[in-house]
């Protein structure tokens, strides 16, 4: 599990960064929208973002590869985003009424930092960072925010308590479990003591409180807003969509995480896949070398005209031996050939001089001697002690015609020319001992380099630089995923033949990336489609309640208009209404002398129709009454209900003459309608055109006293008004 986890740590700094970055995004909002209540929010939301970048910062540097100068930039982000928590939480106990260190506390600690990065280096700097910024702001924000939760409602004030327990968890896990640095704790409690602890990489944890986080954040936002709307339809619709959208993340999430996984699983078949074809190639050209040296030394063993000199049926060497063993040394492009009897003792070889015969005097101690005399063929690698060439050396056993073993044929090749004909293969490859000492190699500065650790007794003494630092951490059996000097790889051993050697490639894997974060872009960039509909979804649905909350408003408004300005029984304007059109049309009438006259009307005898058929009766015949007045005027004259039975008109644009007409056509037409229960009824009428002079209050008498006179002469008719000097103002009848 754990190694499974630390080959997706790219995926992990990924959503680990993601959650923070939207984070940041929430609070700045409820930031910008001066939501939430709680302290300095836009310092919160700075810090996750700076932090989400921070951890996007270290994904690059996975990817991309590290140096002094790109590791550095990440230190300073990663500083900068505890600045802007330390900050949150200094401000907040400020607000709480606690004695804090002011912000000159913070050019001390920086200068902390660059201090022990100088001296000890940046994992170290970055420990203390951890250490003085990241832990003490993320417990004593936890705290802040656990003592402003109580200002809030019962439903916020729990899940700011919650963010406020999680933001210490993540302070301990950010904080306190850091690199390895060379002084306590960082030397003790660290990742790698982590993960032996848990199986699990520390970034996991801090991704998974990191999205803990942004789901208590965005409920808190959520709830925020329903008590902020107050409507349910919105407060239903907002749960729906929390629950939909952290459903849809994880899923979004997870299924990238399998995408991610099937394209780097790809990357990896076609890698192991070169692999084990490079592989094959390299080993069939040593086992090629090999073979042809094999199978010379076993027709030298077979070669009858070593017999007599083996039997001991010839005490000297025979020139035709040396002859034949030339021949196969030069066939079999050796190094040098022997042939040894029962003892070791050399009595063949290829080498003529002197001193070659004399070192060379016995070989019983040589392996590849006690192998063959056994009867077995011997077939072994091996490195010169002394001048530390390479070479391979083939042996068989010689036997009599009845099966007995009498002496050893041996040949001896040289791996120089092997080596300097593969040292344009691209790919790293070393061929090593059974210990991980590299014998053959394209990369020079690795010769006689043990490749993985080994036990100090096991060390040649023949191999100076195999105490060099290993390439891997551990012997490789068969093939893994790794990391070779520090570099993601795949790495690949292989036996190179019986000779006792064996191949191992290293196939740095900076390509793998690249394809995983093909499957990480996707994931990120299906997260933002969701973010953006369900975001969308939400605004949509938040302006459809405020647009029909201020349709309500409007339709309230109106509501009270029409009570202001309309009579509740006919539906005509009110008296108020009419003065103020009285007013306006005199004003227009002084401004551009536009003629206009005012006829009133009043139902005759309405006093009896109310006693003889009671109030509803009443209240119908005035209805209907109504009806029949609007159904006469023009578009551009005014009617209203002056009160009780009396009616009053405007007509703009009339003299007395067509007001008169106009009355007189509208008292005919009354006549004449019947109305229901009471049959027919009259009505008597007032004229008065507006003159020069005129103000409302005369304008109105004139034509309340001309609606008098018919009253007086008879009802049923129509009464035009004298001028404003010849009229005495009289009250109107009642009936």
């Amino acid at each position: 599990m754990a190694s499974f986890l630390q080959s997706q740590l790219d995926f992990i700094y990924f959503f680990y960064g993601m959650a923070f970055i939207l984070l940041g995004s929430a609070c700045l909002a409820m930031a910008r929208g001066r939501l939430g209540g709680t302290v300095d929010l836009w310092l919160f939301g700075s810090f996750a973002l700076v932090h989400g970048c921070a951890e996007w910062l270290d994904l690059a540097a996975l990817m991309l590869g590290d140096n002094q100068l790109f590791a550095t930039l990440r230190l300073a982000v990663l500083i900068a985003s505890f600045l802007f928590l330390m900050e949150f939480t200094r401000s907040g106990a400020t607000r709480l009424g606690y004695r804090v260190p002011d912000i000159w506390i913070y050019p001390l600690i920086v200068g902390l930092i660059i201090g022990v990065g100088v001296l000890e280096g940046l994992p170290a700097a970055r420990a203390v960072s951890r250490y003085s910024l990241g832990f003490v702001g993320a417990i004593g924000g936890g705290l802040v925010l656990a003592q402003r939760a109580r200002q809030h409602s019962p439903i916020k004030k729990g899940l700011l308590t919650l963010f406020a327990i999680v933001l210490a968890l993540y302070g301990g896990a950010a904080g306190l479990i850091v690199s390895p640095a060379p002084f306590w704790p960082a030397n003790v409690v660290n990742t790698a003591w982590f993960v032996g602890l848990t199986g699990i990489p520390i970034q996991l944890l801090r991704g998974v409180l990191a999205c803990l986080l942004t789901g208590l954040c965005w409920a808190f936002w959520g709830q925020t807003l329903v008590e902020t709307v107050a409507a349910a339809r919105y407060t239903a619709y907002l749960r729906r969509q929390l629950i939909w959208t952290m459903v849809a993340l994880i899923a979004i999430l997870a299924g990238g995480w399998a995408l991610t996984g099937y394209l780097g699983g790809l990357y990896k078949q076609a890698v192991e896949q070169e692999a084990r074809g490079d592989a094959e190639l390299l080993v069939s050209r040593l086992a090629g070398e090999a073979a042809v040296l094999d199978a010379m030394v076993k027709a030298l063993a077979r070669s009858p005209t070593l017999l007599p000199m083996l039997n001991g049926s010839s005490t000297a060497r025979d020139r035709h031996i040396d002859e034949v063993l030339q021949l196969d040394v030069e066939a079999a492009g050796a190094l040098v050939g022997m042939v040894l009897n029962r003892s070791g003792a050399v009595i063949a070889s290829s080498d003529r001089s002197e001193a070659a015969t004399l070192a060379l005097a016995n070989e019983s101690a040589a392996p590849y001697f006690q192998n063959s005399i056994a009867g077995l063929a011997s077939r072994r690698f091996q490195l010169d002690p002394i001048t530390g060439a390479r070479s391979y050396t083939s042996s068989a056993p010689i036997r009599d015609r009845e099966g007995n073993v009498v002496g050893v044929a041996m040949l001896q090749k040289s791996l120089e020319a092997l080596e300097a004909s593969l040292l344009s293969f691209d790919k790293a490859f070393y061929f090593v001992d059974a210990d991980g000492v590299v014998m053959l190699s394209n990369r020079s500065n690795r010769l006689r380099q043990a490749l993985w650790p080994r036990a100090v007794d096991a060390l040649r003494l023949a191999a100076p630089r195999s105490a060099a630092k290993p390439m891997v951490p551990r012997e490789i059996v068969d093939s893994v995923w790794t990391t070779a000097d520090g570099v993601p790889s795949y790495v690949l051993r292989r036996p190179a033949s019986e000779g006792g050697w064996s191949l191992l490639m290293v196939f740095p894997v900076a390509g793998i990336f690249p394809t995983r974060f093909l499957g990480i872009v996707i994931t990120l960039q299906f997260s933002i489609m969701a973010l953006f509909y369900f975001y969308g979804r939400e605004h949509g649905i938040r302006d459809s309640i405020h647009a029909e909350k201020r349709m309500e408003l409007q339709e309230l408004a109106r509501g009270l208009h029409v009570q202001a300005t309309t009579d509740p029984l006919t539906g005509l304007f009110n008296r108020r209404v009419f003065n103020q059109g009285v007013v306006e049309e005199i004003v227009r009438f002084d401004r551009f002398q536009t003629a206009f006259s005012a006829v009133m009307c009043d139902i005759d005898y309405f006093k009896e129709i109310n006693d003889v058929h009671g109030h509803l009766i009443g209240d119908q015949v005035l209805v209907h009454l109504a009806r029949i007045l609007s159904r006469s005027v023009r578009q551009t004259d005014f009617l209203a209900r002056w009160g009780g039975e009396e009616f009053v008109i405007l007509l703009v644009g009339a003299d007395e003459k067509v007001a008169v007409e106009f009355a007189e056509k509208l008292r005919n037409t009354i006549a004449h309608t019947a109305f229901d229960e009471i049959g027919c009824l009259t009505c008597s009428f007032g004229v008065a055109e507006c003159v020069p002079g005129d103000t409302p209050e005369s304008l109105l008498a004139r034509v309340d006293n001309a609606l008098y006179r018919a009253k007086m002469n008879g009802r049923n008719r129509v009464e035009l008004a004298s001028a404003p000097l010849a009229e005495s103002p009289l009250l109107a009848p009642s009936a």
